[in-house]
């Protein structure tokens, strides 16, 4: 009897020791997989020369506050001239809020991009706003660009300098293979070195993929994705450097099995 009692008291640690670690092992998976909700907030509408807040609040889908993103910008344009967008550093405020200040010199609707990266998992939410009353003068305009922020007025500079983005064509594309993509960097027809480049790669609404870039010649940058299944793809070239510039481009891929 005191045997059996023995036997039957090990196996009653084992399966207890057993369901313990079969918990923790659980548990550090969701840990793993645990992804981010951003809530993004502006006014539906200001006027021209107030200055507007715009918000990012990052979390995890658990409820925690997310302190330490990998990137928080903001990016508006005025949705009658979608090519000129602005790029905005945000603050981190360190208590999972992160904002920034614009002001709006023309009236117009605008819309709004919050670029967050924490997690390893990007998310862009979209707002909108409507700006009213008249356009700033010659005066006013020149005091609002003085309270710009080095990002914004390099961002502009680039715009009207020729700038190009120059993705070289992808034909043939199937899917679940490696596929090199490259793009040449142009200034005023001169080959543009030293930036970093990223290829963003709309996988799902939840699901973007980032891709890094290598220069590999003067201007021109090269990096290798495989695309999970058949279809039409979404991708964004983004271009920045340590001077302040934001460019991007979007062009659309199509994958076949």
């Amino acid at each position: 009897m005191k045997k059996l009692f023995w036997l039957m008291l090990s196996a009653i640690i084992v399966l207890t020791a057993c369901a313990d670690n079969s918990n923790t092992e659980d548990s550090a998976e969701e840990d793993e997989l645990q992804g981010i909700k951003v809530n993004f907030t502006l006014p539906e509408q200001a006027k021209t020369g107030e200055a507007v807040t715009l918000t990012a609040t990052v979390t995890t889908t658990s409820g925690e506050k997310v302190t330490d993103a990998e990137e928080m910008m903001f990016e508006y344009w005025n949705i009658e001239d979608e090519e000129n967008t602005v790029m905005v550093e945000s603050t981190n405020n360190e208590d999972g809020t992160y904002t920034a200040e614009v002001t709006f010199s023309e009236p117009g609707d605008y819309e709004s991009y919050a670029h967050t990266t924490a997690n390893g998992i990007h998310s862009m939410p979209k707002k909108a706003i409507s700006i009213t009353g008249e356009a700033l003068n010659s005066e006013q305009e020149s005091e609002d660009h003085e309270e710009m922020t080095e990002e914004e007025t390099s961002h502009e500079h680039q715009h009207s300098s020729g700038f190009e983005i120059n993705v070289a064509p992808l034909n043939d594309v199937t899917a679940n293979e490696d596929k090199e993509i490259t793009v040449q960097l142009l200034s005023d027809g001169t080959a543009y070195e030293g930036a970093r480049v990223r290829y963003e790669i709309v996988i799902s609404s939840e699901k973007h993929e980032w891709i890094d870039a290598e220069e590999v010649s003067s201007g021109e940058y090269k990096g290798t994705f495989a695309f999970p299944e058949a279809g039409t793809y979404d991708m964004t070239v983004h271009v920045n450097d340590e001077d302040g510039l934001h460019e991007h481009t979007e062009t659309e891929v199509e994958v076949s099995e």
